[in-house]
């Protein structure tokens, strides 16, 4: 058991650290079995979240996540899971009409960039003797 205070405050937090590693790992964990176990696009998409957010908790490098994920491919791509494309809706005509009919906005003018010289300061009047 550390003495030192700073000793004792490192400890705290390496704690602290490792109860929320233990969390992300163990979350990657079950939605990978998940996957595993029943292969649907919902489980492949939970599964690489669970490693996408191991990534952004550093708890996983990203070779390490990349490599995991290529894996969950390939077994979806083996068990047929099928990947619902997505299609983009169609704006409607009204807001593209109302865009066109307006006019583009006007530039400002630019401005002026000379440079003023400053007048030379005045000599005092020379005395005349």
């Amino acid at each position: 058991m550390p003495i030192i205070k700073s000793a004792v405050k490192k400890m705290r937090q390496d704690q602290k650290r490792y109860a929320q590693n233990l969390r992300t790992k163990r979350a990657l964990r079950t939605a990978v079995k998940a996957f595993e176990t029943k292969p649907t696009f919902d489980t492949l998409r939970a599964a690489q979240s669970a490693i996408d957010t191991a990534v952004k908790k550093n708890v996983l490098t990203k070779a390490a996540a990349g490599r995991r994920m290529s894996h969950l491919s390939a077994t979806a791509k083996a068990a047929g899971v099928k990947i619902p494309v997505a299609t983009k809706k169609a704006a409607p005509k009204a807001t593209a009409t109302k865009a066109a009919a307006k006019p583009a906005a006007k530039k400002a003018p630019a401005k002026a960039t000379t440079t003023t010289k400053k007048a030379p300061a005045k000599k005092p009047a020379a005395k005349k003797a």
